[in-house]
């Protein structure tokens, strides 16, 4: 299964793409908000958005799936 994973812990500040949308490797999905900063989480791989696991405001750890993705 591909998906998208946080590099850090903190708040999920803003969800930038919707189950159905086509993204690109590289693209920004989600920023968190950890220590008072934004931190953009990019997608490492391309396909379209199945499931968004977090909603905005919620609390994501280190190296926990936010977003499910369809080859």
């Amino acid at each position: 299964m591909n998906v998208i994973k946080t590099m850090m812990a903190g708040n999920v500040w803003r969800i930038l793409v919707s189950v159905g949308d086509r993204i690109t490797a590289g693209q920004e999905v989600a920023i968190l908000e950890s220590m008072k900063m934004e931190i953009p989480v990019e997608s490492l791989q391309s396909g379209t958005v199945k499931v968004i696991k977090r909603a905005e405001g919620d609390f994501i750890d280190e190296d926990e799936v936010l977003i499910e993705l369809e080859s």
